[in-house]
């Protein structure tokens, strides 16, 4: 939801009007608070009553077009500095504005829940009955001014936390992204973790159809029988035989360098990543191999709200979006904005009155000076 819709709600339910400027204030004001909150649940030891098995982790990456005035020296000139083929419109390639990264991360735990290769890929009707596992003490966070390594320390930060010494094991899952797996094995070095770090199933997948597309038609049965048998393969962790066996297909298809690009770029993918797809131990630990919880953070914290047509972002009205989301994502919102109250209070407050006697503000002005005041009158 955009400013102006909810100015249009505060309008539509309340007797208040307010300005798109002063909506944006508000934002930020409400978000000041973000970072303390969780500090001060560390401080206290607010421990989750109902933790599971398996601490997980995972992190993503999503572009946001934020307006030029708010990108870094170097990267604006880029945008600046190119000049347009056309005067009235925009040709291939040209855009009005540039996009910056933001991370997202995420963090739950899970009991264990062990598959079989054979029950995710052709899972029969007793196996669709079986009820998943729940997550339990899901927490989000995003940031798209704050580097990759802070966001991603804070969810390890709050993951060491919730382990309280219990020594569960730790896992991620990451899409292959390399500055994202340098920083996970960094922090759980540091930490000395139990850490078992593994790609995405789904993302794998991705890469899985788009090859077979190469040779079938989007709505063949023959390409989904073909990801399928090389779904099982993976998941049975023999991953380093498929990439051969699709090279060779596109070779014997007589394919050209362009045809045959999906089919390349899903073996170099394999091959890349193949110390991360043991499938067949992470599926006996009973570890979860999809990371929809990171999926759907990305999505409802950016791709509805800052990703529509002709939205353009401020880092800081990001930075404000972002963790008010975070916190609603995660279930937090109403222990937040108690703590928010709270925190607004003590300034605008308890910071007038003395022992019960509230101080006007020429008397905070004088008692500031060296000069003696008389006491304020109680009321």
């Amino acid at each position: 939801m955009g400013f102006r819709e909810t100015i249009a709600i505060i309008e539509k339910t309340t007797a208040a009007k307010i300005g798109k400027r002063q909506a944006e204030e508000l934002a930020y004001h409400s978000a000041s608070n973000f970072n303390d909150f969780y500090h001060q649940q560390q401080a206290q030891s607010k421990q989750l009553q109902d933790t599971g098995e398996i601490v997980v982790i995972s992190a993503d990456g999503k572009s946001i077009v934020v307006r030029i005035s708010d990108l870094p020296g170097n990267t604006q000139k880029r945008p600046l500095g190119s000049s347009k083929k056309l005067n009235k419109r925009l040709t291939k390639g040209e855009k009005h504005n540039a996009k910056r990264m933001a991370t997202v991360a995420s963090l739950y735990t899970i009991n264990s829940f062990v598959l079989t290769p054979q029950q995710i890929v052709n899972p029969s009707d007793e196996d669709r009955k079986i009820n998943r596992l729940r997550l339990i003490g899901k927490g989000v966070w995003a940031s798209l001014a704050k580097e990759p390594e802070k966001a991603i320390s804070g969810a390890f930060d709050e993951a060491i936390f919730r382990d309280r010494n219990e020594h569960k094991p730790f896992c991620a899952l990451v899409y292959g992204n390399e500055k994202q797996l340098s920083l996970l094995k960094k922090f759980a070095k540091k930490h000395n973790l139990n850490f078992t770090l593994f790609l995405d199933i789904i993302h794998v997948i991705e890469y899985l159809w788009k090859a077979a597309f190469v040779f079938y038609s989007q709505t063949s049965t023959q390409a989904e029988a073909l990801v399928s048998k090389r779904l099982q393969l993976i998941l049975e962790g023999k991953s380093s035989s498929v990439p051969p066996v699709m090279r060779r297909s596109a070779t014997l298809s007589k394919l050209t360098p362009q045809e045959r690009k999906p089919v390349d770029t899903c073996a170099r993918y394999l091959v890349n990543n193949t110390k991360y797809l043991k499938y067949d131990d992470y599926l006996k630990a009973g570890f979860p191999i999809p990371t929809g919880v990171i999926e759907g953070a990305c999505r409802h914290l950016i791709k509805d709200r800052m990703d529509i047509t002709g939205a353009r972002s401020t880092i800081r009205g990001a930075e404000a979006v972002l963790p008010l989301g975070s916190l609603y994502i995660s279930g937090d919102w109403d222990e937040y904005w108690q703590f928010h109250l709270q925190q607004e209070h003590k300034p605008n407050h308890l910071a007038l009155y003395s022992s019960g006697i509230f101080l006007s503000k020429p008397v905070l002005k004088a008692r500031c000076s060296t000069t003696p005041i008389p006491l304020p009158i109680p009321i």
